[in-house]
C-alpha cells in the first residue's frame, strides 16, 4: 500500500509543480509521477529533509525540486522545438 501512496504523492507533487510554473509535463500522469519522484530526490539532495512528511516525501523540498525539474525540462523542450 505504501508504494501506491508513493506514486500518488509523486504525481500530485509533479502536477503542482507544473501548475505553479504554468508548464505541461510531457507524458501526462506518468510524467507527473516521474517529475514528482525525481523532484523529491533533487529537493532532498539540495535542500535536505525538512517540513511536513507524507509517504517518504518531505513535501516542501520535493515540491521545490519538482519545480526545478519542470523548469529545466521545459527549457530543454523549448529549445528542441525551436531547433526543428
Amino acid at each position: 500500500m505504501s508504494f501506491i501512496w508513493f506514486l500518488i504523492i509523486g504525481g500530485v507533487i509533479g502536477w503542482l509543480a507544473g501548475l505553479i510554473l504554468g508548464k505541461d509535463i510531457p507524458g501526462g500522469i506518468i510524467g507527473n509521477i516521474i517529475a514528482g519522484i525525481i523532484g523529491a530526490w533533487i529537493g532532498g539532495m539540495l535542500l535536505g529533509e525538512w517540513g511536513p512528511r507524507v509517504s517518504d516525501f518531505y513535501i516542501l523540498p520535493a515540491l521545490l525540486g519538482a519545480i526545478i525539474l519542470v523548469f529545466i525540462v521545459s527549457l530543454i523542450m523549448k529549445s528542441m522545438r525551436r531547433a526543428t
